[in-house]
């Protein structure tokens, strides 16, 4: 019988005969998953970002022709596709918190944050000045809904501690509620129920708020080019080198699609030379586009001062935009 056991267990699967330290199928399993996790938890940060940042400086972007209203405003139509472009084809990013992987970005949110800024400063100035007639007439109510809206804090997400716990409304979600304040202006304006008032003097106002908002950030750009000459180590300058970019990004936009509103202004004031002479020094300081952005100084050698450059052509478009001012005076 002893005998007769002994074969009957020699003939028995060696799975049955697992030695007690090598590790179950249950614990392989478990540190392959921890194992794919992390790997997980590595690449979601700089794939999320790579698939997230995207910069929309296209000068050719325009609104298409399906699109556009023949008695509406080419400006206004292309301050809603922007809007658009920015909180619902990409990302808003500016507000985003740190389990987003776009968080991690810096180049696109100050992008998008100076490109809001000008469209909120264009705006504001089609509420007081370009969007009435005279300053008694009255307010249009979707330009005083959209210059209120587009002055929201572009960095608050859906919940701000640091003024209520309760949830609040996003910066997109206003954004947006902005755009369609501003089509439905603009639809009113085509059918003939709102007004755009195209007189010289109403350009001349907007360019001056033009001018004087790019003389702010020329005066951020000498500042920072002055506190620190630490070329390619300089790891602020980005952050003002991309928002500048976004905002003479949106003013370009608008003033070339405002110069198509008021052409009949600047063909009698004999202007259209120098108004695309403006167009061009905004174009060329938009389409800078350094893969690395050095702040060196401005005799250096070996260390570029792309903050300087980027000043310069912001300077020369501001005193063309002065020139344009002036000629339409007389």
């Amino acid at each position: 019988m002893n005998a007769l056991l002994s074969s009957i267990r020699e003939k028995l699967p060696s799975l049955n005969r697992r030695n007690p330290d090598e590790p179950s199928t249950v614990g392989r399993r478990i540190g392959t998953g921890v194992g794919i996790l992390f790997i997980a938890a590595l690449l979601y940060y700089p794939i999320g970002m790579l698939v997230t940042h995207k910069i929309n400086d296209d000068v050719q972007y325009t609104v298409p022709q399906s699109e556009q209203l023949p008695n509406g405003s080419r400006a206004v139509a292309i301050a809603v596709k922007m809007i658009e472009r920015e909180t619902q084809e990409s990302t808003w990013t500016a507000n985003k918190p740190i389990v987003f992987p776009s968080s991690m970005l810096d180049n696109m949110p100050n992008f998008q944050v100076g490109l809001i800024y000008a469209v909120s400063r264009f705006a504001i100035e089609m509420t007081d000045v370009l969007g009435r007639t005279r300053g008694s007439s009255q307010v249009d109510e979707d330009l005083d809904k959209a210059s209120g809206l587009l002055k929201y804090d572009g960095t608050i997400w859906h919940w701000d501690p640091s003024t209520s716990l309760l949830p609040t409304a996003s910066a997109e979600k206003q954004y947006h509620a902005a755009m369609k304040s501003l089509r439905r202006y603009n639809e009113r304006l085509n059918d003939g129920s709102a007004v755009l008032d195209r007189r010289a003097d109403n350009l001349i106002a907007f360019l001056e708020r033009v001018s004087n908002d790019l003389g702010s950030v020329s005066a951020t750009l000498d500042q920072r080019a002055i506190e620190s000459n630490l070329g390619w180590f300089d790891t602020d300058a980005d952050d003002i080198f991309y928002s500048t970019k976004g905002r003479l990004y949106g003013y370009y936009m608008i003033l070339r699609e405002l110069g198509v509103d008021f052409q009949s202004v600047l063909a009698e004031k004999n202007v259209e030379n120098v108004w695309q002479q403006m167009l061009d020094s905004l174009r060329t300081a938009t389409e800078m586009d350094p893969l690395i952005i050095s702040n060196g100084a401005n005799d250096g050698m070996f260390a570029p001062g792309h903050l300087a450059v980027q000043g310069f052509y912001l300077l020369r478009a501001r005193t063309q935009l002065k020139e344009v001012s002036n000629i339409l005076l007389k």
